[in-house]
């Protein structure tokens, strides 16, 4: 079984770990916010099998069908977590505004906030993996999954602290409203989640700093050509697909030019971990007098 893949199977008996724990606290406790992180957890435990699913699609090989390979079903799968967590924040709006209308809840009990620490602190522990190996893997499914359960994290600290103010004060509207403040957060982790899926599914370049290294990297291996120009650059899971059009003297044999762009496509695969390169050759007049000017 590929690293990934063996992650996000664990991910799944995480999340039904931590489904347990707090639905033992919500049972103890009979507080709302307490229901409503247990409500995201379900939707953790969904999110974990479509990771599963998306992982073990993308670590398949490039076949006539997929020549690029099935790298972006990670995003496919980031995409519908960050459709689940937004599914999440609607069902505790619903339960906080119900909670509003019903009134006072019981003290909590601290056996019940017990179980609650319990399931933060495996959740936490565990999204600190998926983070770590999710960039070193490469993996925008398995970093997805760590973002969300970091945001369940946060999310689940102030729901006990929310429990334990309302259980001192009295104030018994701090639960549901803090269930509430907790929706909110929730709705603005699954935008953060969708947008920078769908930016990679609509083929978004990468960030500034990387392509500042391939410039960096083009410039420093490209001598005997002149200009490199018009660079792209992609995202597909692990892979980061960059082509360009690199600008060679007319004189310049075949052999020589290809040696050249041998050289360039080892720069890149070395400053870019998992860099599938294109380069374009072209003749001197073709140069567009801008774009990286190589160093001879």
């Amino acid at each position: 079984m590929m690293p990934a893949t063996r992650l996000a199977a664990i991910s799944i008996l995480v999340g039904l770990a931590v489904l347990g724990l707090k639905l033992v606290a919500w049972a103890v406790t009979g507080s709302v916010a307490l229901l409503s992180d247990a409500l995201e957890s379900i939707v953790n435990v969904a999110a974990a099998c479509a990771a599963l699913i998306a992982v073990h699609v993308a670590a398949r090989p490039a076949d006539a069908r997929h020549p690029w390979g099935r790298g972006k079903a990670e995003y496919v799968s980031a995409v519908v977590e960050g459709a689940l967590i937004l599914l999440a924040a609607i069902l505790i709006l619903e339960a906080a505004v119900i909670a509003l209308a019903e009134g006072p809840v019981p003290p909590p009990d601290l056996i019940g906030l017990a179980w609650t620490a319990a399931a933060t602190a495996l959740n936490g522990a565990w999204a600190l993996v998926l983070l770590r190996q999710g960039r070193q893997l490469r993996s925008p499914a398995l970093r997805a999954d760590g973002v969300h359960l970091m945001a369940d994290v946060a999310t689940s600290v102030g729901v006990a602290g929310g429990v334990v103010l309302a259980a001192l004060t009295g104030w018994w509207m701090l639960d549901p409203l803090i269930a509430l403040a907790v929706a909110v957060h929730i709705l603005w982790s699954g935008a953060h989640v969708l947008r920078g899926s769908l930016g990679d599914l609509m083929d978004a370049a990468v960030p500034e700093d990387e392509m500042q290294a391939i410039r960096e990297a083009i410039a420093a291996a490209a001598g005997g050509a002149s200009e490199a120009h018009d660079i792209r650059t992609r995202r597909a899971g692990a892979e980061t697909f960059i082509d360009f059009h690199l600008v060679i003297p007319g004189e310049t044999s075949v052999f020589d030019a290809h040696e050249i762009c041998d050289r360039v496509e080892a720069a890149l695969r070395g400053a870019v971990p998992g860099a599938r390169v294109t380069i374009h050759v072209e003749p001197e007049h073709k140069s567009h007098g801008s774009g990286v000017l190589v160093i001879d």
